[in-house]
């Protein structure tokens, strides 16, 4: 379904907190003659915690020889809360960012978080929020100097890649990470995830650092391997601890689901159980109710291989319920129910 976006209907919230800002350097960088108060600037920044009245005093250079004569200087701190033209602050921009990549956020779960926290923000503007998050950190991955004061020390980078897509249809985040120090070396949307355009981000980290890439892992996708095979023909790839486990498990898995199959079977019936006692508020029927929401939240449990196998927590929690119910046997009936 297409959405077409609608221009503000509603007021700006208004400001809750009044703030001004000032230069701290007072001389001209270029002549090193005084730049004096020309005038004030206003602009209103919504931050997560309050709608900010910025005002804001710009400076200029009157040295008719400096080049930079009559160019406005603005406060150095405005820098430090929003991008320029932009009505969010940077903390809004790090928080959509930490919950599209670290927690896996679509866009209307990001705007239902943020208008939890009390904002004020259109979907649309989520969504282009996230755009200029994209665009800051892969701006900041482009420092090679950085790079490689940062792999240096160790000697060797140890090369992680994998993508992330927190909405289907939506362009991957490719985040190329060095195992040793931990540094993201490379992030990038792509809409496409061919081998030739992985290969492309692995040469381009290459390029960028002057240690040697000792190793490579992924999850074993083909596209991923054959990107490996094409930019880093002479470096040992394998795939990491937790898609190994999982294709070695892939046996074991097997087994374990058509366990929980003939398991499942055993315990069939449990609805005529609830509609025999439907109506009724006796201690007897409460109990009844009691165990046999126990068995359909055993059943309904398909835990996460190949860490946590379906089968055996399903054997565990059955046997755990058939103890329960030859302890009431053993005990025999209660006083309460039977005089009920």
């Amino acid at each position: 379904m297409e959405v077409i976006s609608m221009a503000r209907t509603t007021p700006r919230p208004p400001p809750t907190l009044m703030q001004t800002l000032q230069t701290i350097v007072r001389q001209c960088p270029c002549c090193g003659e005084p730049m004096w108060a020309a005038y004030h600037n206003y602009r209103t920044i919504t931050t997560l915690e309050a709608i900010v009245r910025l005002t804001l005093q710009i400076r200029r250079c009157l040295n008719p020889a400096c080049p930079q004569v009559g160019k406005p200087y603005r406060p150095e701190a405005e820098g430090r809360l929003a991008l320029p033209k932009h009505e969010f602050g940077l903390d809004v921009l790090t928080c959509i960012g930490t919950q599209r990549y670290a927690h896996h956020s679509s866009v209307p779960t990001i705007h239902q978080v943020l208008t939890a926290r009390g904002l004020t923000v259109a979907p649309r503007t989520v969504t282009n929020l996230l755009e200029r998050y994209d665009e800051l950190v892969a701006l900041s991955l482009q420092d090679t100097t950085r790079l490689r004061r940062l792999t240096q020390p160790q000697g060797r980078v140890s090369l992680a890649l994998d993508g992330l897509q927190p909405d289907v249809g939506q362009e991957v985040l490719w985040v190329l990470r060095d195992c040793l120090s931990g540094e993201v070396l490379l992030a990038r949307s792509l809409l496409s995830a061919t081998h030739d355009d992985l290969a492309t981000l692995i040469r381009e980290v290459k390029q960028a650092l002057e240690v040697p890439i000792a190793g490579v892992i992924t999850d074993g996708q083909l596209s991923m391997r054959a990107a490996v095979a094409e930019a880093l023909p002479e470096v040992p790839h394998q795939l990491c601890h937790f898609h190994y486990l999982h294709e070695a498990a892939k046996p074991i898995y097997e087994a374990d689901r058509h366990a929980k199959k003939v398991l499942k079977k055993h315990v069939r019936g449990v609805r005529p159980l609830e509609r025999a006692v439907e109506g009724r508020t006796d201690p007897e029927a409460e109990v009844l109710r009691g165990y046999c929401s126990a068995v359909r939240s055993a059943l309904t449990d398909d835990g996460r291989p190949p860490l946590a196998a379906a089968g055996l927590q399903l054997h565990d929690r059955l046997n755990a319920i058939t103890q329960s119910l030859e302890r009431v046997e053993k005990r025999g009936p209660c006083p309460k129910l039977s005089g009920a």
